[in-house]
């Protein structure tokens, strides 16, 4: 089976709820992630404004021109 990812929808902080297409749910907080991250291309979405910014596309979650991008087995599973 394929899995897409039906609907995402910011919470807060940062934190992301994620639907698929086999119905499953995940909550994924990326503030660990962006805290522990070198590249300044990547910590520039601690700014909340610019990581709600994310959207869906060819599957995997993405910001800007694919700056920071998470696929979506990655995502489905829980881990970042």
């Amino acid at each position: 089976m394929v899995i897409a990812i039906n609907k995402a929808s910011y919470l807060k902080d940062y934190q992301i709820k994620f639907q698929f297409s086999d119905g499953t749910m995940q909550t994924i907080d990326f503030k660990k992630f962006l805290l522990a991250a070198k590249n300044p291309m990547t910590k520039k979405y601690l700014s909340k404004s610019a990581f709600k910014k994310f959207r869906i596309e060819y599957g995997d979650v993405i910001w800007d021109d694919f700056t920071m991008c998470f696929p979506i087995w990655s995502i489905y599973e829980g881990r970042i």
